[in-house]
C-alpha cells in the first residue's frame, strides 16, 4: 500500500475546560474561609481589582470597558448560569484510646455519654494559670517543653538528646520514635537516651513523652502516688476496662468490685492526651453561608450571609487612565488580561452566590418538615432531586453543598446534612430518612429499662411496628456508628452500675 499525503476537513463537537470556567467551578466548592484567601491572592496579583470599602462607590460601579476583540463566549455561558456543562468531566474505633492513637468521636449526650471510653474530666493537675496563659498566648506543646528544658539540669549532650526527643513528640504528647533508632541516629548510648527520656517525662504536662496510653496514664498515676500493683494490672488490661468486665478485673487485680469502681473513676479523671491542651492550630469558628429565618406567616426566609461574601469591584477609572498611557503591545496585552480576569472573577463570585442561594432555597423547601418539627420529619433526599428541581447538574449541587453551612432555628448544619438515604416503609408508604431512623434507635436505647435491654432484633420489631422496613444488620450498623454498645455490653454495664455490684 502506497503512503501518500492528503488534506482532510472534519467537523466535530467537543467540550473544553477553559481556565476561566475551571476557576468558576473551583469557586463553587470553596468554603467561605478558602474563598476569602483566594480573593486575597487575586487582589495582590491583579491591580484592577479592589475591595468595595475605601473607594467611591459611584466610580466603582461604572461598567468597565471591554478590551478590543471578540466577546468572550465563556462569559455568555456563565451568564446563562450553565455551570453544569462541565459536570461530566470530573467525578465528583475502638472503644478505648489505644496507644495514643486518635481519639474516638465523642459520644452523644445523655445516658450514653460515658460508655466504653476512658475520657478526661480535667487536663492535668498542675498550674492552671500557666496552662491558660500558654493557650491564650498561642504557645505550642513544643515551645512549652523547650521552655522547661532551659531550666533543666542537663549537660550539653543530654540537652541535645532532649531536643531530639521533643521534636519526636506529636501534638497529643506521645513519643513517636523508637529509642534504639534515635540513639543510632544521634550516635548516643541507649541508656543515656532512656535517662533523658525519663527527665522529659517529668516535664509538664504530666504524661508527656509516653509511648502508648497505658504508659501515659501510668505516668500521671505515678505523679499522684497511686501507681500500686493493682492499678498496674488494670492498666495492662485497658480493654477489660472498656468492656466494663468487672469480674475479670477483680480476678486480675486481686481486689473487690468496690475497689475496681474507685480505680476506674481515678482513670477517668486522667488525661489520655495531655498535649492537646497546647494545640498549635487555632480553632476556626464555623460561619454560616446561608441564614434561614421563620416568617410571620409560617414560611421560611432564606438569605445569604453577607459577611461571608467577598466584595470585589473592578476599578474602571484606573484601567482607563493606565491604558491611555500604554504604548507597547505587551503592556496593552497585560492590561487586557487583567481586565478580563477581573471581570470574570466578579461575575463568577456573583454567580456563585446566586447558585448557593438557589440550592439552599430548594433544600429548605424540601426539608420544611425538619425545620418545623425536628429530625423525625427529615425526608429522604438526594442530589438528583435538588438538581432536577433547579435545572442543574448533580455535580454542581454537590460542589455547592460541600463545606457550606446553614443557620436555622434548629441549629447550624452543613448543607450535606439534609441529604440522607431512604429506608422503605411497610406496605409501600412514604420512605423514611436514615437520619430520622438513627434518631429513633438512639432514643429507644436511651429510654430502655435496665431490666429489659433491647437487642437489635427487638429494635427491628419495634421499628417494623412503626412502619419502618429495616434489616437487623442495618440497625447494628447505625448503632455502631453512634458509638452505642451492643445489648450484651449494655446489660453488663447496667449490671456493673447496680448497687449490688458496688459501683455506686
Amino acid at each position: 500500500m502506497a503512503v501518500s499525503q492528503r488534506l482532510e476537513m472534519r467537523q466535530g463537537q467537543s467540550l473544553v475546560m477553559t481556565p476561566q470556567l475551571q476557576q468558576a467551578i473551583k469557586l463553587l466548592q470553596l468554603s467561605n474561609i478558602e474563598l476569602a484567601a483566594y480573593c486575597e491572592q487575586e487582589l495582590e496579583k491583579n491591580p484592577l481589582l479592589e475591595r468595595e470599602e475605601g473607594t467611591p462607590v459611584e466610580a466603582e460601579r461604572e461598567t468597565p470597558p471591554e478590551p478590543e476583540g471578540p466577546a468572550q463566549p465563556l462569559e455568555a455561558e456563565l451568564a446563562r448560569e450553565d455551570f453544569s456543562k462541565c459536570a461530566d468531566m470530573d467525578a465528583s474505633g475502638d472503644d478505648l484510646y489505644d496507644g495514643g492513637e486518635a481519639a474516638s468521636p465523642p459520644l452523644p449526650s445523655g445516658p450514653l455519654a460515658d460508655w466504653t471510653t476512658v475520657r478526661s474530666s480535667q487536663p492535668f493537675d498542675g498550674d492552671e494559670d500557666l496552662l491558660e496563659s500558654t493557650v491564650a498566648d498561642g504557645g505550642t506543646l513544643k515551645d512549652h517543653l523547650l521552655d522547661q528544658l532551659t531550666i533543666a539540669a542537663l549537660d550539653a549532650e543530654r540537652r541535645l538528646i532532649c531536643v531530639a526527643l521533643i521534636d519526636a513528640i506529636d501534638e497529643a504528647g506521645y513519643l513517636r520514635t523508637d529509642i534504639n533508632e534515635l540513639s543510632q541516629r544521634l550516635g548516643a548510648d541507649r541508656t543515656v537516651v532512656r535517662e533523658v527520656l525519663g527527665v522529659l517525662q517529668g516535664f509538664d504536662p504530666v504524661g508527656v513523652g509516653a509511648h502508648d496510653l497505658a504508659e501515659c496514664l501510668a505516668l500521671q498515676l505515678k505523679d499522684k502516688d497511686r501507681l500500686d500493683p493493682a492499678m498496674q494490672a488494670m492498666l495492662a488490661h485497658l480493654d477489660l476496662v472498656a468492656r466494663r468486665d468487672v469480674a475479670q478485673l477483680c480476678h486480675l487485680c486481686g481486689v473487690d468490685a468496690n475497689d475496681i469502681a474507685d480505680m476506674i473513676l481515678e482513670i477517668r479523671a486522667l488525661s489520655p492526651k495531655p498535649g492537646l491542651s497546647f494545640s498549635s492550630e487555632p480553632v476556626q469558628p464555623v460561619v454560616p453561608d446561608v441564614i434561614v429565618r421563620e416568617g410571620p406567616d409560617g414560611g421560611w426566609f432564606v438569605e445569604l450571609n453577607s459577611d461571608t461574601l467577598p466584595r470585589l469591584l473592578v476599578n474602571a477609572r484606573y484601567y482607563a487612565k493606565v491604558s491611555s498611557h500604554a504604548r507597547d503591545k505587551d503592556s496593552k496585552n497585560y492590561l487586557a488580561d487583567c481586565l478580563n480576569s477581573a471581570n470574570w472573577l466578579v461575575k463568577s463570585l456573583d454567580q456563585r452566590a446566586r447558585t448557593i442561594l438557589k440550592v439552599a432555597t430548594e433544600i429548605v423547601r424540601q426539608q420544611d418538615g425538619f425545620l418545623t418539627y425536628g429530625v423525625r420529619h427529615l425526608r429522604p433526599l438526594n442530589l438528583r432531586t435538588i438538581a432536577d428541581a433547579i435545572g442543574m447538574h448533580e455535580s454542581t449541587v454537590s460542589r455547592v453543598t460541600s463545606n457550606k453551612y446553614v443557620s436555622t432555628p434548629r441549629g447550624l448544619f452543613e448543607l450535606k446534612y439534609f441529604f440522607t438515604a431512604a429506608i422503605n416503609s411497610v406496605n409501600g408508604a412514604e420512605a423514611h430518612s436514615a437520619e430520622a431512623v438513627r434518631d429513633r434507635i438512639r432514643e429507644m436505647i436511651e429510654r430502655e429499662d435496665a431490666r429489659e435491654i433491647l437487642s437489635d432484633d427487638r429494635i427491628v420489631n419495634l421499628l417494623t411496628a412503626d412502619g419502618v422496613n429495616i434489616a437487623r444488620r442495618t440497625v447494628a450498623k447505625y448503632r455502631e456508628a453512634m458509638r452505642i454498645p451492643s445489648s450484651v455490653e449494655r446489660r453488663r454495664l447496667r449490671s456493673s452500675e447496680s448497687p449490688n455490684a458496688g459501683i455506686r
